[in-house]
């Protein structure tokens, strides 16, 4: 059997099954995430919604995300992580979709709460369970990039889609109402979708020959087994474990800096520009796009040098230039400019952040653990919104807050050079050798 061919042929049939529908995924909740920006364009005034009200309601979708991030990982890991993540997409669609009917700020906070608990777990699945059993560790920073640059396709798609709804009634609907009903359904169609798409394992993979199943699942087996003789990691040793909980603190302060800039970006720009809102929802692509080019470069050259602080931590300093200095230009062409520079520095490191846990974790391990990053994490997703707009109501500039986020991202990049320097798994795999009977033996590494 050719094994560089078998290889071959597994990844790419794993990009077209595993990445393509998880893509799609991501880029439907992303727009669903991040259409609340938009919308307050006009929804704020319509329904008399101060800059904390809507800062509360941005960020506090966070705090259900936090409630269920680790119990939804572990169901989807001992179970079927692709109904997971159907049910997942299913239930936020239709959450999403009331969000067009409410009036009141209470009714705002009670259903981005529910729509945090309904999307809870999505992304910890797909970057613990998903994408470790169908790519090796040498691949997984490129899979997760080329994963993640939906991130910006969706904002993409999603900006100009934006601005154009908002100044379209419809039956009685006003724009806002009709971004969120038009944007819940794709989430419910997809669900259904994705069921008979994806595989919860290469070995229940129809698309995948036997040779290229039994690869597959034994490149998984022999890494899950490689981790574990440098150490085994239980679920409850890994949420205990001193790299995990500094983890946790560093994407805090990571998706405090995200979420501030991105759910207040639109209505930054506006207050800058004074530009339409159909002009800020076309022009906001420009730096998507400059980002996800930066995305893919930054997961494509960590992969190829097998190197993840710095490729993390160099664009949020990038990101904190672009918020701390941004925020002070009265030219709109220049502060544009620095838009560009914060989009980069959010969304470069995303995907070389994502694929460091599962350098020494797997299994319940992993997702446990990543669940517990990610929604300790997240709640730096409801403190930068909030934080943003409260300070915006208290000093009637979004200055202090811009800097705040600035500090966040600094901070962040600071940790993430403090983070321990992984043995490569590619090196550890080099010293496992496979018996005739297909089984792996790992020898011990020292570090």
């Amino acid at each position: 059997m050719d094994t560089s061919a078998v290889a071959a042929s597994a990844k790419r049939k794993a990009y077209l099954n595993i990445v393509l529908p998880l893509f799609i995924t991501s880029v439907i909740a992303y727009i669903d995430r991040v259409n609340i920006g938009y919308a307050a364009l006009t929804m704020n005034k319509d329904l008399g919604f101060t800059a904390q009200m809507f800062g509360m309601g941005a960020g506090i979708f966070f705090a259900g995300y936090f409630l269920f991030e680790v119990p939804g990982a572990l169901i989807a890991e001992k179970y079927s992580p692709r109904i997971w993540l159907a049910r997942i997409m299913i239930t936020w669609g239709a959450i999403s979709g009331l969000m067009a009917f409410m009036h009141t700020s209470w009714q705002f906070y009670l259903i981005r709460f529910l729509l945090g608990a309904a999307e809870a777990s999505l992304y910890p699945v797909i970057y613990a369970t998903c994408i470790p059993r169908f790519f090796g560790a040498k691949d997984r920073a490129r899979a997760i990039a080329l994963l993640l640059t939906s991130l910006q396709v969706s904002a993409i798609i999603g900006g100009p889609l934006a601005g154009w709804v908002l100044g379209v009634p419809l039956y009685g609907f006003r724009g806002w109402q009709v971004l969120f009903l038009i944007e819940a359904i794709p989430a419910i169609v997809f669900g259904f979708i994705i069921v008979f798409w994806m595989a919860d394992h290469p070995r229940s993979a129809r698309w995948l020959t036997e040779e290229e199943k039994q690869f597959l699942t034994e490149q998984f087996e022999r890494e899950v087994a490689a981790k574990g003789a440098v150490k085994r990691y239980s679920v409850l040793q890994a949420l205990g474990d001193r790299e995990v909980w500094k983890l946790a603190l560093i994407y805090f302060l990571y998706i405090t800096g995200f979420w501030g800039f991105n759910y207040w970006m639109p209505t930054v720009l506006k207050s800058m520009s004074g530009w339409s809102n159909f002009a800020i929802g076309g022009l906001l692509a420009i730096p998507m796009l400059i980002s996800l080019l930066a995305s893919a470069y930054n997961g494509h050259h960590s992969s190829k040098h097998n190197e993840k602080r710095w490729h993390g931590a160099i664009p949020l300093f990038i990101g904190a230039i672009g918020l701390g200095v941004g925020v002070f230009m009265h030219n709109p062409v220049i502060a544009f400019f620095f838009v560009i520079l914060a989009n980069i520095g959010t969304y470069a490191p995303m995907a070389v952040w994502w694929s460091y846990p599962t350098t020494f974790l797997s299994g319940a391990a992993a997702a446990g653990a990543i669940g517990m990053i990610n929604s300790c994490g997240n709640l730096g997703g409801f403190v930068g919104p909030y934080l943003t707009g409260w300070i915006k109501t208290a000093t009637g500039s979004f200055a202090g807050a811009y800097v705040y986020l600035a500090c966040s991202l600094t901070a962040a990049g600071l940790l993430i050079l403090t983070l321990r320097k992984q043995v490569p798994t590619d090196a550890v795999e080099s010293k496992t050798s496979r018996t005739e009977a297909g089984t792996s033996k790992t020898v011990p590494i020292q570090r």
